[in-house]
């Protein structure tokens, strides 16, 4: 019988014949990046589950060492670096310290494992006393050209502790331009920079803060991130960081903005990288332990919906999970 209407069924007919015309490639384990968040403790041994990251622990450096250990095992290759200081103060002094706690994470891992891709979160929040992400007047406003200073001199730092990558996430204008010159002028020319380029103003932040501890104490951070309704911005900003030097570029969140990946992807010719943030991860998993979804399979599908949106990489608190059910096949 001739039929005049289309017969998409024909290749979904058996797994071999999907696989076989699957447009988008399987994730790849290169393609994760694992976020840690490491405590500046004198106890070794500390190890603290985050209530709204099931599975998610602020780690010692002994703790941060076993976690990689295993990750490592079954086949992680990169990681991202959040440092969590013993103090804060109103010019984030541990954020450029020479002993500060990524600074020491970054050692102990390249001298560990000198193969992984150790790429350290270049941001002040965590380290000022009010949370912000940069020097704050007395009325409490960021002032932009006067925190350059500390994040180039941050990215230095981690540079010569020997960071593979420094991501800075502080949306700062002109800190790609401020980080790399300073990294140039310090001998470290080859360590590329991945920026937030594209980082939104979000509330599925909240689960991070809880990590990293770095809510500000007043106020919100929408006037330097970005407009959640901004679609065009986007580019302006991907562009800005390009000419100023960066070498890859960072969409966050990933999910609820995927059209804003493949907008990126299309305007540009580096490497762009989703970060699924902690509101996805915590959404997800919150579901699947009240039964109302399969965790594991919405896990997957929301990571491959990020590279068929255009994601290089993809920063994701699913990585160790991904890799061990890998290793169990």
């Amino acid at each position: 019988m001739t039929t005049t209407f289309h017969r998409g069924r024909r290749l979904r007919r058996s797994p071999q014949l999907r696989a076989l015309v699957r447009e988008t490639a399987p994730l790849l384990t290169e393609e994760l990046i694992m976020p840690y968040f490491v405590v500046e403790t004198e106890d070794q041994s500390f190890r603290k589950e985050v209530p709204s990251m099931p599975g998610q622990y602020q780690l010692s450096l002994g703790e941060l060492e076993k976690q990689v250990e295993k990750a490592v095992d079954t086949g992680l290759n990169a990681v991202l670096l959040f440092g969590i200081p013993a103090h804060k103060d109103e010019k984030a002094c541990g954020a450029y310290a020479e002993d500060g706690i990524v600074q020491k994470a970054v050692r102990l891992l390249k001298r560990r494992w000198p193969g992984l891709v150790v790429i350290t979160d270049v941001c002040l929040c965590e380290y000022m006393s009010h949370g912000h992400c940069g020097i704050l007047t007395p009325q409490g406003a960021v002032l932009n050209d006067a925190t350059l200073p500390l994040l180039a001199q941050t990215a230095v730092s981690h540079a010569r502790a020997g960071a593979d990558m420094v991501a800075p996430s502080d949306m700062m204008d002109g800190r790609v331009a401020a980080i790399r010159s300073a990294l140039d002028a310090a001998g470290c020319e080859d360590v590329p920079l991945l920026s937030y380029a594209v980082k939104y103003a979000s509330a599925y932040y909240g689960p991070f803060r809880d990590a990293a501890e770095s809510a500000p104490a007043s106020g919100d951070r929408k006037a330097y991130q970005m407009d959640a309704a901004n679609a065009r911005e986007a580019l302006l900003e991907a562009r800005a960081d390009l000419a100023e030097g960066a070498d890859a570029l960072i969409v966050k969140p990933a999910g609820p903005y995927s059209d804003i990946i493949r907008m990126v992807r299309d305007a540009v010719d580096v490497p762009v990288c989703a970060y699924q943030v902690s509101g996805e991860y915590s959404m997800i998993c919150a579901a699947g332990q009240n039964g109302w979804i399969d965790q594991k399979a919405v896990m997957l599908e929301s990571l491959t919906g990020l590279k068929r949106a255009g994601a290089d990489m993809i920063i994701t608190y699913f990585a160790e999970e991904i890799l061990r059910q890998r290793l169990a096949r």
